[in-house]
């Protein structure tokens, strides 16, 4: 059996709530504390990864939209959001203004934003990442099934609304090489309909779908942490797990964007084992630099510090 380890969401809104009642640490007091449990090797990524998330270099004027830190106590739907960005916000004065496009955002915005997602190509500069909604985005699995153990099958369970989704069941959904079902008993295709299952039971096989919806494929963070493999077109878009860094074959499956090569794609991790286990380790390796709590924190920290001092 694999474990999955999730978030749990009754105790996040808990320490969400709470947080608004407890006094905080300053920001530069936090970041100096922070520094200190860290490395120089660690203080580099952390310097890497915080220009990578807010790319804004110089002061910008914005035209502002009435929000200040401390309207993210009082949460509106969708919550997570809220408590997600007050976790690191609190640290600065609550009198701040600060702006945010919450919910799944795959446009590039007007202006800079606090925001979940962004489209990897272009001039994404507004859109200034950080880690929201992770209780749901970022869960993770101890996988014991090996990669030669599992069904040679690409298993997938996905909600079939966006038309790219319903393309791709168009091609493959009677394809013995898939085991493809929607879980939405609205829209898509009534014949497509199967139960959900958990995430055990797609770890029984080599290889996960792993499509994009609104944003981002919410299952490639759990996927890239097992002995199984995602399978995914060209990727669009991008979150605080920096997508716009994974290669093709390198950290996934990578297909066509019309999937044309699906199963010629499949049939030879099928037959090289070996390059199936070296994409595994990749993926696992890009995974594992999420882990370090301090950097994490230390990161989402300086990413609101920037905006901060750039934003006018």
């Amino acid at each position: 059996m694999a474990k999955v380890y999730r978030n749990n969401k009754l105790l996040l809104y808990i320490q969400g709530f709470t947080r608004a009642l407890l006094p905080s640490k300053t920001a530069d007091k936090k970041i100096s504390e922070l520094y200190k449990t860290l490395s120089k090797e660690e203080k580099e990524i952390v310097e890497r990864r915080v220009n990578y998330y807010n790319k804004i270099h110089k002061p910008t004027e914005v035209p502002h939209h009435g929000t200040l830190v401390k309207d993210l106590t009082k949460p509106k739907t969708p919550k997570a959001y809220y408590f997600d960005t007050y976790e690191f916000a609190r640290h600065f004065s609550p009198h701040l203004p600060i702006d945010y496009a919450f919910g799944d955002v795959n446009t590039i915005l007007d202006s800079p934003m606090i925001t979940k997602s962004r489209p990897i190509h272009g001039n994404n500069e507004n859109n200034i990442l950080l880690n929201l909604d992770k209780g749901r985005h970022f869960v993770s699995v101890k996988d014991e099934f090996h990669f030669t153990n599992k069904k040679d099958l690409m298993i997938g369970r996905a909600a079939v609304y966006q038309q790219h989704r319903i393309a791709f069941f168009e091609k493959y959904f009677e394809n013995p090489m898939c085991d493809l079902g929607q879980v939405n008993k609205k829209g898509g295709n009534p014949k497509w309909i199967k139960p959900k299952i958990s995430v055990s039971e797609h770890l029984r096989h080599k290889f996960i779908l792993s499509l994009e919806g609104n944003d981002v494929a919410t299952n490639l963070k759990w996927i890239m942490s097992s002995n199984s493999i995602a399978v995914s077109p060209p990727l669009k878009m991008e979150t605080w797990y920096m997508e716009g860094t994974l290669r093709p074959d390198e950290h996934f499956i990578g297909i066509k964007e019309n999937y044309e090569d699906l199963e010629d794609k499949l049939q030879y991790y099928i037959d090289h084992p070996k390059d199936a286990d070296d994409i595994i380790a990749n993926a696992k390796k890009h995974r594992a630099q999420f882990e370090n709590k301090s950097v994490e924190n230390l990161v989402s920290i300086l990413v609101l510090k920037k905006y901060f001092e750039y934003i006018r």
